[in-house]
């Protein structure tokens, strides 16, 4: 691959498949795009929309796709209303009991000040689009994604960061909300077009059936194809998943002298 990354739905389709083989990652690799004309979100073929009346939390709706493979399109009316769900992604702006700290004064913090700084850190995209689709990236139906998104454990996780960094490097640095975590990953992702890295927050355990050991990893499409470029980079000298443990007791000379020869001598095979 060359610097120009193919973003395409069939090129991402690929590399959801090549991103399952190489880290073995649990649930299937999504793409989530926003759009400001409904009736272009409700044209995707496939695309499934709750009934009337029904709410539920972006967690959850992630859940479903990435467990299910179901092709997902949502409004504002569909998550709890005029709350954070709706709000991180931009298709409303939380109201007064949310950004006052209301909300969460008292359960998640112990007073209203703490409560309102919270929401005044969070992560949001800017409240103007009418309609938002989540899809696997198997099904090719989002072409392109506004950003890309999996779940993987943390060594999953250091691993595909190392592809990341594997051809041209830079510092990633993961953000930490708290409660709401989504703000720390999808919120951040399409708001910053950057890749973003948190920790699943206790609503999307709960909501979302994320597991314990699992991370959350979200960032513009081309990232995440030159992340499986570097994947495979690293696989070659023998950097690969499931990371073999070497033992707390051994010498580490032989081990560390494959993984940190200094130059190009002695690369894993």
């Amino acid at each position: 691959m060359s610097d120009d990354y193919d973003t395409s739905a069939g090129a991402l389709k690929e590399g959801a498949a090549k991103l399952i083989e190489l880290l073995r990652i649990r649930t299937l690799p999504i793409g989530m795009k926003l759009f400001e004309d409904e009736a272009e979100m409700l044209g995707i073929k496939g695309v499934r929309t709750p009934t009337e009346d029904f709410h539920f939390t972006m967690c959850q709706m992630v859940g479903q796709v990435r467990t299910a493979g179901f092709t997902l399109g949502i409004r504002h009316e569909n998550t709890r209303m005029h709350s954070n769900c709706g709000g991180i992604v931009g298709l409303n702006a939380p109201d007064e009991a949310y950004l006052t700290g209301e909300q969460m004064d008292g359960v998640w913090f112990e007073n209203r000040e703490a409560a309102r700084l919270h929401q005044a850190d969070m992560t949001r995209v800017e409240p103007k689009y009418q309609g938002l689709c989540v899809a696997p990236l198997r099904s090719g139906r989002l072409d392109p994604p506004d950003i890309v998104l999996f779940y993987a454990t943390p060594a999953q996780t250091i691993l595909f960061v190392n592809g990341l960094q594997w051809k041209r490097y830079k510092r990633y640095d993961m953000t930490i909300t708290g409660e709401s975590a989504c703000s720390d990953s999808w919120g951040r992702a399409l708001a910053t077009r950057e890749t973003s890295i948190s920790i699943p927050c206790y609503a999307e355990r709960r909501y979302g059936g994320v597991a314990d050991d699992e991370m959350l990893l979200a960032m513009p499409p081309d990232e995440f194809m030159r992340g499986i470029e570097g994947v495979q980079g690293i696989g070659k000298v023998g950097l690969r998943y499931p990371i073999p443990p070497y033992g707390t007791q051994m010498d580490p000379a032989m081990g560390m002298g494959k993984s940190y020869p200094g130059g190009s001598a002695g690369k894993a095979g």
